[in-house]
């Protein structure tokens, strides 16, 4: 199954799928607001099936600049035609984003890019970020780390080494290579990235001074990591509808 090939209309959707493919589309307009995107690389997903088999994926080649709700690919992880038909996405996009639906139900929302400072962290031999401020220690303990980079992922192997490296968490540094972000809707893997990055921004910040690292204990990180969770959903929201009403000003074609 590849649906969406020539645009998919309002009319062809039901109203929740129509409703994601604006909030996925935002995201990828807003990665090139934040300056997250790379060339025409990179790829944001979201599952339209309860069981996260069936999603939504970014064409081959779309810059993401230009991603409207109506390009988005229809994919079913269990289609394993996909990269034959004439409309097949990104042979990497299909691995990483393919495997992780097929096995990782709970990521319903999955962003995997390459933003500068994150990225920046994944070059280290050690990547782990620090608890060193409130947004740094959101992060302690709960991302997954994955030193084994296998080149680029374009095979079915290497995309499900992947999905089983995201292990329990939401956020994966892939070594030598970029991020990858899960959520339970769009807003809230979106948030999570944003943090991400500001987070590996002021990691790399504080290491470019030279001057020894003031690190949390464990216990405080914890107890930070577990203040943070009555805010995050909430604040992903409002952020999320904030950002949209930005696009809605500058351009909403995201809607189209």
């Amino acid at each position: 199954m590849v649906t969406s090939a020539n645009r998919v209309t309002y009319d062809q959707c039901d109203p929740a799928e129509w409703a994601l493919r604006v909030d996925l589309a935002a995201a990828f307009r807003l990665a090139v607001y934040f300056d997250w995107h790379e060339s025409v690389g990179n790829h944001f997903s979201a599952a339209v099936s309860d069981d996260g088999r069936t999603f939504l994926l970014n064409p081959k080649w779309k810059h993401f600049g230009s991603v409207r709700a109506s390009d988005l690919l229809l994919l079913s992880a269990d289609d394993e035609s996909v990269m034959e038909t004439e409309n097949a996405p990104d042979p990497t996009a299909w691995s990483i984003h393919g495997s992780v639906h097929g096995v990782v139900s709970r990521a319903k929302v999955l962003l995997h890019c390459h933003p500068p400072y994150a990225t920046a962290l994944c070059a280290l031999k050690d990547p782990d970020l620090k608890p060193v401020d409130q947004n740094t220690a959101r992060y302690f303990k709960r991302i997954s780390i994955d030193l084994d980079f296998g080149g680029m992922a374009d095979s079915i192997d290497e995309g499900q080494r992947i999905a089983r490296s995201l292990g329990d968490n939401d956020v994966m540094f892939m070594g030598n290579h970029g991020v990858t972000v899960i959520g339970e809707t769009v807003a809230d893997a979106f948030e999570n990235l944003y943090y991400l990055e500001r987070s590996a921004k002021t990691m790399v910040l504080a290491y470019s001074t030279g001057q020894p690292l003031n690190v949390m204990s464990d216990e405080m990180a914890e107890n930070v990591a577990i203040q943070w969770q009555p805010f995050v959903k909430g604040l992903a929201q409002g952020h999320f509808e904030y950002l949209k009403s930005v696009l809605d000003r500058d351009d909403p074609s995201y809607r189209d």
